[in-house]
């Protein structure tokens, strides 16, 4: 099945596609075909081959998996198959740049059936996480910088 044949994603684009998956239930999924994001680009792959839709040029999507317990290594989010520990829960978040102090984020974000949130970011910047739940609180540092960069977080721990 290509992704064309997805009632739900046909004609859209990366940015309406991303969203749409991450918020997808976990349950409602599809199975039939791949997705990973990265810096500059949804890929899509399926039976029939591989798909790329462009990201927009001024923006990078980071999905971040905050934990307690038990996490994976991920380094391309997959928003059909990787999911975190914290589903459907309240967290508080705060993302800034490194350099200016700006805030991105700063509030309380539901994470995703998948246990995700997921955050659009400029491109080119370096940015500061700080992610509570319940008196524990997870920090960490993430770059939109290059085509390289990770856009799967999983390493940011609540302790």
């Amino acid at each position: 099945m290509r992704i064309e044949d997805v009632d739900d994603l046909a004609g859209l684009d990366a940015r309406t596609i991303i969203d749409t998956l991450d918020r997808m239930p976990v349950n409602e999924r599809p199975d039939t075909f791949t997705a990973q994001i990265r810096p500059d680009a949804l890929i899509i792959t399926d039976d029939s081959g591989e798909q790329s839709f462009p990201m927009p040029d001024d923006e990078v999507y980071v999905a971040i998996a905050p934990y307690e317990q038990q996490t994976h290594d991920c380094y391309y989010h997959a928003p059909v198959s990787c999911v975190g520990e914290q589903s459907d829960t309240d967290v508080d978040v705060t993302i800034t740049d490194s350099a200016t102090g700006e805030a991105y984020t700063d509030g309380t974000v539901r994470t995703f059936d998948n246990g995700f949130i997921g955050v659009w970011l400029p491109r080119g910047v370096t940015a500061d996480v700080i992610i509570e739940k319940d008196g524990r609180t997870a920090e960490g540092t993430l770059s939109t910088g290059n085509n390289d960069d990770a856009t799967c977080i999983t390493t940011l721990q609540l302790t």
